[in-house]
């Protein structure tokens, strides 16, 4: 896959109000060596949180040439989030005005916004028809909001690990997150695009325990020495995986995706959830995780129950929610079928 931008000449209007001109969307897609005269069938990945738009980096065992997503067979595209510290506009992107990072002058995002923009590049591409769209965790949130704001469009699609309203569990998580980057003094300052880097490991580290589980931790990170004194081993990976991230994305970028989260609601302006699902003219498979505590399977039997014809699978794991990022093997034998 390639790296293309994206930049729209029009001002864009963001639902929460505020609006920004030259909105830039960074996106990668299969080469494309017929132009106007590939008929490949459209693939569409949508990302989670702090991923980016090169699904073949964060996603190898299935994005690639010969892979389940063949990225020589189908026209495969994945456009980065708004608000990603990977391109795509956002707090960290820079003000035209100022010459300067946005940071909080950034309008608020929601997950429609991140639909809207998308949509622009699908339509930038010349695409009319998306023969098969996935997402997990946010992506899936995409997904179905894409689904119900474009139904004639997606032809298929496959919603992993997600919900369709922020319930208040998700929301706390969210908020401690936000404490977590408050609480470092350099985060309100505004002085570099490194401010807030403490607060975004503590941050990482709460979500952390989020997507994983007690068994998926138990079955990893044991002290290896039967007669340790002190145990260190899950505490020092929290630590890795915070610097981990602060090292590839900024505290900004990751305020404003965590507020993006706490917007998901498909029945806003809808009538309500479900009868916003019931409009999905969409061919949909819904897919949990059975150890998933951040978005319990009820949550995707709900969904599937909702829309028309949709069918749902369970996946088991032991990994929690990022199991629909480690269960490829699972995730193939549902998916396989169903691709055009």
């Amino acid at each position: 896959m390639i790296r293309k931008e994206y930049i729209h000449n029009d001002i864009f209007e963001f639902e929460a109000g505020g609006s920004v001109e030259g909105l830039k969307v960074v996106y990668h897609c299969s080469e494309r060596p017929w132009q106007e005269a590939d008929e490949r069938k459209v693939i569409w990945i949508c990302h989670a949180l702090t991923a980016n738009s090169d699904a073949e980096d964060w996603w190898p065992e299935l994005v690639g040439p010969g892979k389940l997503f063949d990225t020589e067979k189908y026209f495969v595209v994945c456009a980065n989030m708004l608000g990603s510290a990977y391109g795509s506009s956002g707090p960290s992107s820079t003000d035209p005005k100022t010459g300067k990072p946005y940071y909080f002058d950034f309008p608020k995002i929601t997950v429609r916004d991140i639909v809207r923009a998308n949509s622009l590049v699908r339509k930038h591409l010349g695409i009319d028809k998306i023969d098969f769209m996935v997402g997990g965790s946010i992506g899936g949130f995409q997904s179905v909001e894409w689904s119900i704001m474009e139904p004639e469009v997606i032809k298929r699609a496959v919603y992993i690990a997600c919900g369709v309203r922020v319930t208040p569990w998700l929301t706390a998580y969210n908020e401690s997150m936000r404490m977590a980057l408050e609480t470092d003094p350099t985060f309100r300052e505004c002085a570099s695009l490194k401010g807030g880097e403490n607060g975004l490991r503590c941050a990482r580290s709460i979500a952390l325990i989020s997507y994983r589980s007690y068994e998926g931790y138990n079955a990893t990170q044991w002290e290896k020495d039967e007669d340790c004194m002190f145990a260190d081993r899950a505490g020092s990976y929290q630590r890795y995986q915070g610097k981990k991230l602060s090292d590839r994305f900024d505290a900004y970028s990751y305020y404003y995706l965590c507020g993006s989260v706490d917007s998901n609601n498909v029945g806003r302006g809808r009538g309500g959830v479900e009868k916003a699902l019931g409009t999905i003219r969409t061919e949909c498979t819904v897919v949990g995780i059975d150890s998933d505590r951040l978005f319990p399977v009820e949550e995707q039997r709900f969904i599937a129950s909702c829309i028309p014809g949709a069918t749902y699978h369970k996946i088991t794991s032991k990994f929690g929610h990022d199991g629909f990022l480690l269960e490829n093997d699972q995730l193939t034998a549902i998916i396989e079928p169903l691709l055009p």
